[in-house]
């Protein structure tokens, strides 16, 4: 594998898109949650993609499949923060909608990559 084969995973590049969107819909929060749920959402989001990266540069089944297991935890973690940030009224529907089903997806397709890369070892 290639330092950066990672960024033909589908499962990566979903996970980057949203991510993306994520930092795009949170500066719309209210400045004073900048150190609160916009941080903590952001990092989370962040945090599935950067960790399916670095399972890649352990070079070995078993050490990627860990760093996934973190990913999953780390989308588990952004998904209640995305449904906490609707019921706080700093997402409006189609946006707390896109994100929902955009993570659903994405969680997904982590699972099966977790479940490849399990069996293959």
């Amino acid at each position: 594998m290639t330092e950066e084969s990672w960024r033909k995973l589908r499962v990566w590049n979903l996970t980057d898109e949203m991510a993306f969107r994520v930092y795009e819909v949170t500066k719309k929060f209210p400045k004073e949650e900048i150190y609160g749920i916009t941080s903590q959402l952001r990092r989370s989001a962040l945090s599935i993609s950067t960790n399916i990266v670095e399972g890649y540069a352990r070079k070995g089944d078993a050490e990627l499949a860990h760093f996934l297991s973190i990913s999953f935890a780390s989308l588990a973690e952004t998904k209640y923060l995305i449904y906490f940030s609707k019921k706080l009224g700093y997402l409006c529907d189609s946006d707390y909608t896109e994100l929902r089903d955009g993570y659903d997806e994405a969680g997904k397709s982590l699972w099966s990559f977790y479940a490849k890369v399990k069996k293959k070892r």
